[in-house]
């Protein structure tokens, strides 16, 4: 059985970058704690735990002093600010392509626009993104979602990172059917573009697909889903012991892929365990 591993699996530039922050910090001591989890992986996660790094869900639980540590995703422009006010050491690990998206949020608004972000209004990203608006927001999954929005003179759009062209392609074309002027910023990270478009061909060429990564991770299970519309034979598995040997039943080929928040380790060891499968029924 041929295990094909995809050339662009696991962490982007935002989450390697957000991780080595964070294990840098957690690495000098003393209170630190991480405002979210600072990526979509329980394993990685419960590393930092396991370091003394808790994740919590508001300011108001940290210690006045210690060190806080923004996630990937970003956080509230009200976080932030509370963050700030409380007197905390903050290290900013929000993904550089998020800033980018909160930055066009914020110029949009001060410029009279009201703003319309593609994504899934309830994801700790589009939720800290939408904060940066000080005008009209409003966050749309479909380009039907766009014709219940009222009439607007002047609109800005931007996109969640993770979400695929053909999404934002969909709303904008929605959004100009409309009227009025638009202005539209390509948010979206080319590493999301990069691992949807291999993941497409690599579904194609194999007969069982595994995907690695969280399952509150957002760009994980959109690789999930386009796997299962080209090949109902995909799992989507956060780690090795998750894995059914009969999956492999007949299959000659397996194509393995991970989300952007799924970390080398695991897909080690997910690759291995698949290769013992096989040994396993050869033997």
């Amino acid at each position: 059985m041929e295990v094909i591993l995809a050339k662009h699996a696991g962490f982007c530039f935002g989450v390697k970058r957000a991780t080595h922050l964070a294990f840098d910090a957690a690495s000098k001591g003393g209170d630190t704690c991480t405002l979210g989890p600072i990526i979509h992986s329980p394993q990685v996660v419960q590393r930092l735990e396991e370091m003394g790094v808790k994740s919590v869900e508001d300011v108001g639980e940290i210690k006045h002093g210690s060190t806080v540590i923004i996630r990937s995703h970003g956080v509230a422009a009200e976080e932030l600010e509370a963050a700030v006010r409380a007197n905390l050491e903050i290290v900013d690990a929000t993904c550089p392509f998020v800033k980018k998206a909160q930055e066009h949020v914020a110029t949009l608004s001060r410029e009279g626009y009201d703003v319309v972000v593609v994504g899934d209004a309830v994801h700790p990203e589009v939720q800290g993104i939408v904060s940066y608006a000080t005008g009209r927001v409003y966050v749309v999954s479909s380009g039907k979602d766009v014709e219940r929005l009222p009439r607007m003179a002047k609109m800005g759009v931007v996109a969640q990172t993770t979400q695929s062209f053909e999404h934002l392609n969909e709303v904008v074309a929605a959004c100009l059917a409309r009227g009025g002027e638009t202005r539209v910023y390509n948010t979206i990270c080319d590493a999301t573009a990069v691992r949807q478009d291999e993941t497409k061909k690599l579904a194609g060429e194999v007969d069982c697909m595994i995907v690695i990564g969280g399952f509150n991770s957002a760009n994980t299970r959109r690789l999930a889903q386009i796997c299962r519309e080209l090949l109902p034979r995909t799992h989507h598995i956060e780690s090795a012991g998750q894995i059914d040997p009969a999956w492999f039943e007949g299959v000659q080929r397996v194509g393995v892929t991970a989300g952007a928040s799924t970390p080398k380790w695991l897909i080690d060891e997910v690759t291995e365990r698949i290769s013992a499968i096989d040994k396993d029924k050869i033997g």
